[in-house]
């Protein structure tokens, strides 16, 4: 007679353990998707470093839940971080916490799984919601493959340095942006990839007032410049088309490299665009080719 394995029992892995740090993704708007892991690490961990107490004292309290705090951010994350890790080597856990999200994501909390990692402290993560991720989900962009680009520099030379270096990136791009830095953040992304390259603008994501707008980068700038921007965004941007060799467009005539990229999901007239740069040509003599191979059509 075989005997059938049992799975191993999750409540003996999921207890807290003394000399830990434990990254815990907090709601990014709905409460409700606080997991059951999440509020239990929260209670049974010694300490709580939290990006801003005030705001996590708001949801410890709504959770019942009464722990030391120390405060964790930007401007204090070298001397705050060493203090956390020499806690965690005399045998204390941590949990550490963002206002919302998941924690060490385009956040100082890297550096403390950094020093972590380098002391031999164990880091543990209680998954949840990432705002990012949410907003590819509902972008109707490619998913497959994404890069995450967080906020980008607050310093003219450098954003248009980072977005000439963007250009030529195939894979969805996923921004972060504050509402009075969105209008400046749109027009800078239409002139750098165009305005007929798709994107997602999500908003509040999660909570009662939750947006998700599909459109080309040059409509949402128009959108956002009659519209007051509210709330948190997160922009999910087209890549670029992925290159094809000379080789390629020598094979296929121009209504075909004009399919090429319709079938890709470009709007016909960027696709007309992009085939006159692949080719070196006028806009207009593609678009006559165009009339030319519809004309010869049976």
């Amino acid at each position: 007679m075989s005997s059938v394995k049992r799975p191993a029992d999750d409540r003996e892995k999921n207890r807290v353990e003394g000399g830990t740090l434990y990254l815990v993704a907090t709601p990014i708007g709905n409460l409700s998707d606080l997991s059951e892991r999440a509020v239990k690490v929260l209670s049974e961990v010694d300490l709580i470093a939290a990006e801003d107490t005030r705001n996590s004292a708001r949801l410890l309290a709504y959770l019942g839940i009464r722990k030391p705090m120390l405060s964790y951010f930007e401007h204090n994350r070298r001397e705050r971080g060493e203090e956390l890790a020499a806690r965690l080597l005399s045998g204390e856990s941590c949990a550490l916490i963002t206002d919302a999200g998941t924690p060490a994501i385009s956040d100082p909390g890297e550096d403390l799984v950094a020093l972590c990692a380098a002391k031999g402290i164990p880091v543990s993560a209680v998954p949840g919601p990432v705002a990012s991720v949410v907003a590819l989900t509902l972008s109707g962009l490619p998913t497959g493959r994404f890069c995450f680009e967080g906020f980008l520099s607050t310093a003219k030379a450098a954003r248009r340095q980072r977005l000439e270096e963007l250009k030529k990136e195939t894979r969805t791009m996923l921004f972060h942006e504050a509402p009075h830095k969105l209008r400046a953040t749109l027009a800078d992304l239409s002139a750098a990839f165009g305005k007929e390259r798709r994107v997602s603008v999500c908003r509040e994501l999660t909570k009662l007032n939750e947006e998700v707008l599909r459109m080309t980068l040059g409509e949402a700038a128009d959108y956002y410049a009659e519209t007051e921007p509210r709330g948190e965004f997160v922009l999910v941007v087209e890549g670029a088309p992925a290159p094809r060799t000379a080789e390629c467009w020598q094979e296929t005539d121009i209504p075909a490299h004009v399919q090429h990229y319709m079938d890709a999901g470009m709007e016909k007239k960027e696709a007309i665009k992009q085939v006159a740069r692949d080719r070196n040509l006028p806009k207009n003599e593609v678009y006559q080719a165009m009339l030319k191979g519809r004309e010869s059509e049976p």
